[in-house]
């Protein structure tokens, strides 16, 4: 049994696209015997980071900024598994680039390279041992997901962890639209996440039950594109 900490955004708190899939994801970590625990990245106070990197070579391990990411960094250095959970914007919520910024701490200024490329890697107190996204698009197509996903394996290859997959929903506005495919999503999302916590890793076919298209792109864009022209005739 081990740890794992999800940090979020999600525009409507608990009843958003993320949240909820976020949520059952969750459930099925803690089904499989994981403790958790959860933060709404948009419920805390997060400063940027500054680059003075006072947490590499002043104060090895500890930031200066006094917010509540000092809070949150002893869930972080416990947990094992750390989830990712963000909507895609252009790229990311801008609480969820400052966490991301902010997780330098976390990190020992050894460098090394490996593969053509400079790497570091956690702390010794860090247990952080794989990370994981979940994530969620407005947009119809898979790809739209890409950068979001590079950024988190950056992230991962960059403290030398592994990335262990993502969980991710397209034009997740249509799951309201559609409870039966909603619930078959959510209950992929929970199989997920049980798999991750009992074998480390999330099966292809679980993923690909919750990314699944919901409608035909031309329809979806139609149906978007309707309801931005009523909203603008109703401006003029």
């Amino acid at each position: 049994m081990g740890k794992s900490v999800a940090v979020y955004y999600s525009s409507s708190a608990e009843s958003g696209n993320t949240a909820r899939l976020l949520a059952s994801f969750m459930r099925g970590i803690k089904r499989g015997k994981d403790t958790t625990e959860t933060f709404a990245v948009k419920d805390l106070n997060i400063s940027p980071c500054t680059g003075a990197l006072h947490c590499w070579f002043k104060v090895p391990g500890q930031c200066y900024i006094q917010d509540d990411m000092q809070d949150l960094y002893s869930s972080l250095r416990e947990a094992e598994t750390l989830i990712l959970a963000t909507p895609v914007y252009i790229p990311l919520p801008g609480e969820m680039q400052n966490l991301l910024n902010r997780l330098c701490p976390l990190m020992e200024p050894i460098l090394e390279t490996r593969d053509g490329r400079t790497r570091a890697k956690m702390h010794d107190d860090v247990a952080i041992s794989r990370i994981a996204l979940v994530s969620t698009s407005g947009w119809w197509e898979i790809g739209n997901f890409d950068t979001v996903v590079r950024i988190a394996c950056e992230l991962a290859e960059n403290a030398s962890v592994p990335f262990v997959g993502s969980v991710l929903r397209p034009h997740a506005l249509v799951m309201g639209q559609q409870e039966d495919k909603a619930r078959e999503i959510l209950d992929a999302a929970e199989k997920a996440g049980y798999q991750l916590a009992t074998t480390g890793t999330m099966s292809q076919d679980t993923l690909a039950v919750i990314s699944q298209p919901l409608t035909s792109e031309e329809e979806y864009r139609r149906g978007f594109n309707s309801n931005y022209l009523r909203v603008k005739g109703k401006g003029h």
